[in-house]
């Protein structure tokens, strides 16, 4: 995007090249810190509504730490007033022609899998699954938390370290 004088956020042109390139990555990293597809959908729709009721006051360049800066405050709002914790969607019971040994196991391994990544603290979960989930580069993490990529190199290492301990076979 050039940054002419004469961009401007609330042109819709400007703004629709904003929102189509960044909210599902936005949506993605909200919805790693709330575990609900629809308060991530809701965060991310709100800061971009919020990027347009204050489009005057936000450059391009500076439009996408915007939108992040916003859709993080509301998660930590949210948090705040729920205390929302990561929650994981629990699969109905599949009645598949796997053998109910194996379907035991799988079940078993998915609950060690989901209270270790519970147990990780929140700023290590997000990066572990913004990096192995989403396949995010260790600087689109530092950008997207504020942070030095020497800071998501260590959160990461905890991570995956704490996961080993928690999780045999990993």
């Amino acid at each position: 995007m050039s940054s002419k004088n004469t961009d401007n956020v609330c042109e819709e042109k400007i703004f629709s090249i904003l929102f189509e390139t960044n909210s599902k990555t936005v949506f993605n990293y909200i919805y790693y810190k709330f575990g609900n597809e629809e308060k991530a959908y809701d965060a991310v729709q709100e800061a971009f509504v919020k990027l347009w009721e204050n489009c005057a006051k936000v450059t391009p360049e500076k439009a996408k730490a915007y939108v992040y800066t916003i859709a993080n405050n509301l998660y930590l709002n949210v948090l705040k007033a729920e205390k929302v914790r990561m929650k994981y969607a629990d699969r109905a019971n599949d009645t598949s022609y796997e053998s109910p040994e194996f379907l035991m196991e799988e079940k078993e391994y998915k609950e060690k899998l989901d209270n270790a990544l519970n147990s990780l603290p929140e700023n290590q979960r997000t990066t572990f699954l913004l990096n192995r989930i989403d396949g995010k580069k260790y600087a689109e993490i530092a950008e997207m938390e504020g942070v030095s990529v020497k800071a998501i190199e260590k959160r990461m290492h905890l991570a995956l370290k704490s996961l080993r301990e928690q999780i045999d076979g990993i």
